[in-house]
This record gives structure tokens, C-alpha cells and sequence, in this order.
């Protein structure tokens, strides 16, 4: 029987769970048979491929529509295959084609996932030196500030002629917390 297992990250990702769904469906699992998790793929605890997982029996195949719905990095997808192997479970991807049950796409299996894994330690570091490299130019990631400087001066000048910070903050339609931000800002305390 072919078990179908669909993640993704969050609910607005590219490949929605069910373009995922009927791709498994497509490829011959049985649709009473899917499991699913929407959570990074960073995560340990993934309880819709252990529910999976749990299911299988020997002759079994695990369909998957990419390699990286299987684990969190090359260590994990392999091992994960590894023990499906010692189970008499075949893993078959869809994108790129691959079935464990066939000896040459094993090698290639283990090799996508090493590719796989390494492009992600790729992207984290590049976003980490782009984080770095915006931190020296004194800029902060996250939202752009709900005040402007203008509108922070005039907060300013309000709270010193003896408005309250909520009193401020309503004017502005904006929290509390927002007002202290952008008092602390900078270009207001020099």
C-alpha cells in the first residue's frame, strides 16, 4: 500500500498541503491514508510522519513529494530511510522522481538529501551575514517604525507639556508600547 506523508512550514507556504494532497493522490496513495503537519521542517517532533510511520507495514511505500519532507537535515532523512529499509518500506519522491525499491536512486537519495541539507546551512548563513550586515550599517530588521520621526517629535513635545503616554498613544492610534519605542529612538534623544 502506498502511504502518502505532506509538510509544510507555515499555512502560507508555496505548496499548500493540498497541492501536496493530490499529488500523493495522483501518484496511487490512498486518499484514507495521508498524513500531514504543518511545522517546520526544523522540528523534531513531527506527529503526522510518526502517525505515518506507525501505520506502515512491511511492503509498504512512503511517498513523499520532496526529499526534504522526510527530515530536518542529511542525518535524519537518511537514517529515517534507513529504518524504513530494515522494515521492508520503500520511500518513493515524486519531484525529483526517486524509489528506494530501484538500487540506483538510493545513491541518489543520499546524495540529494547531502544537497538538500547543505543548501539550507547555505541560506541560514547567508541570512545571518546579511543580518550582521545590515546591524553595522545601524539598521534593525523587523517592521518599518508606526510613528514617523515627525509624529515621534510631536509625541514628544506632547508627553513634556503633560499628556499621558496613553493619552499620546490614542491620539496617535497606536499602544503604549509604540510611544516609548519611538521616544527612545536616536534622533529624539540627542
Amino acid at each position: 500500500m502506498k502511504i502518502g506523508y505532506a509538510r509544510v512550514s507555515t499555512a502560507r507556504q508555496g505548496q499548500s498541503l493540498d497541492t501536496q494532497r493530490e499529488a500523493l493522490v495522483g501518484a496511487g496513495c490512498d486518499a484514507g491514508h495521508l498524513y500531514s503537519d504543518t511545522i517546520s521542517g526544523t522540528k523534531w517532533q513531527r506527529p503526522g510522519l510518526t502517525q505515518a510511520l506507525d501505520y506502515m507495514r512491511p511492503g509498504d511505500t512512503l511517498v513523499v513529494t520532496r526529499l526534504d519532507r522526510l527530515g530536518r537535515n542529511l542525518r535524519e532523512t537518511v537514517t529515517t530511510i534507513a529504518d524504513l529499509a530494515e522494515r521492508d518500506i520503500n520511500v518513493q519522491v515524486l519531484d525529483p522522481a526517486l524509489d528506494t525499491s530501484r538500487p540506483a536512486d538510493k545513491v541518489v537519495v543520499n546524495v540529494m538529501a547531502s544537497l538538500a541539507e547543505w543548501e539550507r546551512e547555505l541560506l541560514v548563513e547567508r541570512t545571518r551575514e546579511g543580518v550582521a550586515h545590515a546591524r553595522a550599517q545601524g539598521r534593525i530588521a523587523g517592521p518599518n517604525p508606526k510613528l514617523s520621526d515627525e509624529q515621534a517629535r510631536q509625541a514628544r513635545q506632547l508627553i513634556d507639556s503633560g499628556e499621558s503616554i496613553a493619552s499620546v498613544a490614542r491620539s496617535f492610534n497606536v499602544s503604549r508600547q509604540t510611544i516609548y519605542r519611538a521616544l527612545e529612538r536616536p534622533s529624539l534623544t540627542a
